[in-house]
């Protein structure tokens, strides 16, 4: 391949393809995936030097092009498993992370116009800045971000507490536009090249040091302090198949509940935890708007079983409220006056406490706000059974009588950093996630939700409790580190004894003060630099033509 080709032969356009499927092949396999249910991690250091490769090799006219390839490729490797949902939304998603990226491909290729002999640097800061606009719109996906592969590598991410997984992000990938720089360009010997970008390789050298040191010393540090108080949290994993519904199904899961935190109360736990939407008949429509006899009584017996307990119950379960108030429950064409939101109940001293509902819902599948816009997508996703829930606002944290402060992210909620700093300004001591995977029926896309999770409890220094359908049901401490997770897709319960550091005692980290702080400043600092290289740009080429 060469720069000097404006236009590219089909045996040229064919090995660049071949590179852009071997990247996105090799980055998917950093994550958990369908060859290794945890990852190769340290793949993530290298993975994406083809890519830059290709960015800086190919033509203006192929670059938006092979940025939807590239992104389209690889999250068919990365989602394999999202065909078991819906198989449209195993080519959704993949065709969404492609348009992100014909925004992504082109602006590496006005960094490498505009900054030539520096613009390794910029590519790093706008693939930082890319990565968070691209998880932080309606669509946003946090999965597959480069960060999040090295989940396991505690040293190397206790940064986090700082900068959020966007610095964990930018060190990774900042050597390998440098590389990819290099093996393009090949004017100099490797260490001569070095020489010449002597200060810049200083000063990642300098961060790279930095940061492991900082990463030693904060694993020391948090591993020496003593927790304000111990938590002794009760999971039940009932592992129920989430594709089945109806009465019997919901009363056997309700039986199977009842059952395994019966069993737990035997060990003295403070509080039992079931997963997202464990009971799915909606106490609060079916107490007011009674439609079928049966599940009114079974709804009856939920809420006396819960206001039984001599402990706190936490449970997600759907919270149905009228849609219309002007309107019956049930109008007279048959159609229920409802609407719905994923709500987390929390039983205490015989009553309902309190409730949470779900803020950051899951895009098309849960929430299309785009019905007018793009009337043939809604109808679309209602034919293919998808239905819509509200959207909660508030960051509620919940108190036990005990005085145990805890926030719930609901589903993928803890797998967004401003989600759960929110929660932890509100006053969470412990982020207790919960969430049902069970419907991927893979072992990896749990993995790979857990995977970002780790960052939740680094960024706040706030212990983590996962309480799941059928994984990964665990903690995770303030370190990042998974303790002791119980077996996925499998009917049990586990006790664990959750260290609280509270507010008073540890304060807020500067990442929970200051949320995706060094996001920002890579978008600002992104749209500053295109801006200005734009302008200089013109100005020299007006200058050529006079």
């Amino acid at each position: 391949m060469t720069n000097s080709l404006s236009r590219r032969s089909l045996r040229t356009v064919g090995s660049e393809v071949f590179v852009l499927i071997a990247s996105a092949f090799v980055y998917s396999l950093a994550f958990p995936g369908f060859i290794n249910t945890t990852g190769f991690g340290w793949v993530a250091f290298f993975a994406l030097i083809p890519m830059f490769m290709v960015i800086r090799n190919t033509t203006w006219k192929l670059v938006i092009p092979y940025g939807f390839f590239y992104g389209f490729v690889f999250y068919l490797f990365f989602n394999y498993w999202l065909k078991t949902f819906h198989p449209l939304a195993i080519l959704l998603v993949p065709i969404i992370k492609g348009g992100e990226m014909i925004a992504l491909f082109p602006a590496l290729k006005l960094s490498q116009r505009f900054f030539k002999k520096y613009s390794y640097l910029v590519d790093a800061v706008i693939y930082v800045a890319y990565t968070y606009l691209s998880t932080n719109w309606f669509a946003g996906y946090p999965y597959g971000m480069l960060g999040s592969a090295i989940y396991r590598y505690l040293v190397l991410i206790q940064i986090a507490e700082i900068t959020g997984i966007w610095g964990v992000t930018f060190l990774m990938v900042l050597p390998q536009t440098f590389l990819a720089f290099f093996l393009v360009e090949r004017k100099k010997e490797f260490f001569s090249f070095i020489k010449e970008h002597l200060i810049p390789v200083i000063g990642y050298g300098i961060l790279v040091l930095a940061s492991i040191i900082y990463g030693i010393v904060g694993l020391a540090y948090w591993n020496g302090q003593t927790p304000d108080l111990t938590w002794r949290v009760a999971t039940v994993q009932h592992s129920a198949d989430t594709w089945k519904g109806g009465y019997t199904t919901y009363k056997n899961n309700f039986n199977n509940l009842r059952r395994l935190s019966l069993e737990a109360l035997t060990r003295n736990p403070d509080i039992i935890l079931w997963s997202e939407t464990a009971f799915v008949p909606s106490v609060a429509w079916h107490e007011n708007y009674p439609s079928d006899p049966n599940t009114r009584v079974l709804v009856d017996e939920f809420v006396a079983f819960g206001k039984s307990l001599p402990v706190p119950l936490v449970t997600g379960n759907p919270e149905g409220v009228i849609k219309n108030p002007d309107l019956p429950a049930f109008g007279a064409d048959g159609e229920w006056n409802r609407m719905d939101y994923n709500t987390v109940i929390f039983f205490e001293n015989g009553k309902i406490k309190d409730t949470y509902r779900k803020q950051h819902l899951v895009p098309f599948t849960e929430h299309f706000p785009y019905e007018k816009q793009l009337p043939w997508l809604y109808r679309l996703l209602l034919a293919n059974d998808y239905n819509w829930w509200e959207t909660g606002y508030e960051s509620v944290v919940f108190t036990t009588d005990e005085g145990v402060r805890f926030s719930t992210p609901i589903c993928f909620e803890d797998v967004f950093g401003y989600l759960n700093a929110n929660f932890v300004r509100n006053g969470a001591d412990v982020i207790v996630n919960m969430t049902n995977d069970g419907w991927s029926k893979a072992v990896s896309a749990q993995m790979q939700h857990l995977g970002l999770a780790v960052f939740r409890s680094i960024e706040n220094r706030r212990t983590t409790v996962r309480g799941t359908n059928s994984g990964m049901t665990c903690v995770i401490d303030v370190n990042g580190k998974i303790l002791d997770m119980m077996e996925p897709f499998k009917v049990g319960w586990k006790i664990y004894d959750v260290p609280v550091y509270t507010q008073e005692s540890h304060g807020f980290t500067f990442y929970t003060r200051h949320i995706d702080l060094f996001a920002f400043v890579a978008i600002y600092l992104s749209y500053a630099l295109l801006g200005f290289g734009l302008i200089r740009y013109v100005v020299t080429t007006i200058r050529k033509r006079r």
